[in-house]
């Protein structure tokens, strides 16, 4: 059961991380439990979709994951609350950006350590 949620858990984090750094324009110390609740609406809803999405798709490879990732988190988080930088889309596409980023840097790097310490 654990192995079945972590990618979910995963990609919720992940989507909600890149939403709050962007919302405070990277000011993390301007953050308020408005932006936790917006920021935790666009990552459950774009963390779930992208979860089944890669479940259907069969999707293992990490680049791929990260770019569904990204892509739903954009579309999600252009949805969820209007832009306040740039375009009225500017916000949501530099957000799944972030998101990818994040989910391919995390991935990665949770793939690599558990090999690295059974192998030691």
């Amino acid at each position: 059961m654990k192995k079945n949620i972590a990618p979910l858990i995963e990609y919720v984090a992940e989507s909600t991380t890149a939403c709050l750094v962007m919302m405070v324009h990277g000011n993390v110390l301007a953050l308020t439990t408005g932006h936790l609740l917006i920021a935790s609406q666009t990552g459950v809803v774009a963390g779930a979709i992208a979860t089944v999405s890669i479940f259907i798709a069969r999707a293992s490879k990490r680049w791929i994951i990260s770019f569904v990732l990204g892509v739903v988190t954009s579309i999600v988080d252009f949805f969820t609350h209007p832009g306040m930088s740039g375009t009225i889309a500017t916000e949501a596409v530099i957000t799944g950006l972030g998101a990818a980023i994040l989910s391919y840097l995390v991935g990665t790097a949770l793939r690599y350590f558990p090999a690295k310490s059974k192998a030691a």
